[in-house]
């Protein structure tokens, strides 16, 4: 078997040598049509490859949580294309469709109410994983109900759904169509006791939630939260620069359309505060730099708003330090747990790290 495969890929590798000596002797122009191709393929290929990925997530998600979580993948819509490459094409204008996790927890009553959790992923491009399993057992424990919606832009679905990306845009109402779902379609879903938490990319998604549809939600939490994207623009890589300038994404950079980046990002928006808040960060995170997050902070006092954060100094996993398993995320995750549970009321509330102990890792 190896040695076919080795043969396979001597062929494939002379083919295309062969198609490029060909193509330059009578017509350059060739060579970029072959290589635009060959990219393309490369292209899809990755979503393939990104789609069984998430399909071998989707079977552990079961092994991980199925012994204290219903678990279910359900189909929804959320706002048109912000952008639509034909406007008068057959189905231009209709809703997006995507996927949301519901785990609901396996001990509740059917005929009583339970809080809900909007919980979106974060990420430029990425989905919502078993990363987060640990998590999921906890607020199982406390008979949270938790809906994770797989926004426009998230990974495993094809290209078509990651060309749908709208950073800090649409995307937002899709989490909040998720919330909405959760109330029209579960009886056992408390409308008057919903929150959202999100770190990262999610953090943000949290953050423009409770800014644009304050009467939807009771409590959030945003850890990490990406916050400027001005100066995120700033101090990143060309590369992760070009994500949002895609023809297919915002289509401009931040030199271009300051403004439109300043609309998308937190910081800029802290006036419309008026949810319950706690924000943590890290100083030695190296994905947000904590000085996006200092600019959320200083924008929130500057309103006089209310809210609760804590910089983090230096503490071990940079920009996952809370989402770990060391006993220090531990002792981080209670803190977030009690600040919504005084908010949301779950019926079953996590005292001690040891209760999050065995709620999440069993012993």
């Amino acid at each position: 078997m190896n040695n076919l495969i080795r043969c396979l890929i001597i062929f494939v590798y002379l083919s295309f040598t062969n198609c490029l000596s060909i193509s330059a002797q009578e017509n350059p122009g060739e060579i970029k049509e072959l290589l635009e191709s060959i990219n393309s393929s490369f292209e899809n290929l990755s979503h393939r490859l990104d789609q069984i990925e998430k399909a071998i997530d989707d079977i552990y998600w079961y092994n991980k949580v199925g012994d204290v979580a219903v678990i279910d993948k359900v189909y929804m819509t959320g706002p048109p294309l912000r952008k639509e490459k034909n406007p008068t094409a057959q189905g231009a204008g209709n809703p997006v469709k995507f996927r949301s996790y519901v785990f609901i927890p396996k001990d509740i009553d059917p005929d009583k109410k339970y809080p809900l959790l909007v919980f979106p992923h974060g990420g430029v491009h990425s989905n919502f994983s078993t990363y987060y399993a640990h998590i999921i057992r906890e607020l199982m424990a406390q008979q949270y109900i938790v809906v994770a919606a797989e926004y426009r832009g998230s990974t495993g679905y094809g290209r078509s759904h990651y060309r749908k990306i709208d950073y800090g845009g649409l995307e937002v109402e899709d989490v909040d169509a998720s919330r909405a779902y959760m109330i029209e379609n579960y009886n056992i879903v408390d409308p008057d006791h919903v929150g959202i938490i999100g770190w990262s990319h999610g953090g943000l998604i949290a953050l423009h939630n409770i800014f644009d549809h304050p009467e939807h939600y009771k409590v959030a939490y945003a850890g990490v939260p990406v916050s400027d994207l001005i100066a995120r623009m700033g101090y990143k890589t060309q590369r992760y620069r070009d994500l949002y300038s895609a023809d297919f994404h915002i289509g401009k950079t931040a030199y271009e359309d300051v403004n439109e980046y300043r609309k998308r990002s937190p910081a800029w928006q802290a006036h419309k505060l008026q949810t319950p808040l706690l924000i943590h960060t890290n100083t030695t995170d190296a994905d947000v730099n904590v000085l996006e997050v200092e600019h959320l902070i200083k924008s929130l006092k500057a309103e006089g708003k209310k809210f609760e954060y804590e910089i983090y100094q230096e503490i071990p996993g940079g920009h996952s330090f809370d989402r770990m398993d060391t006993k220090k995320a531990k002792e981080i995750r209670l803190k977030i747990y009690n600040f919504l549970g005084g908010y949301l009321d779950p019926p079953k509330k996590l005292s001690t790290v040891d209760d999050l102990q065995k709620a999440a890792y069993i012993f």
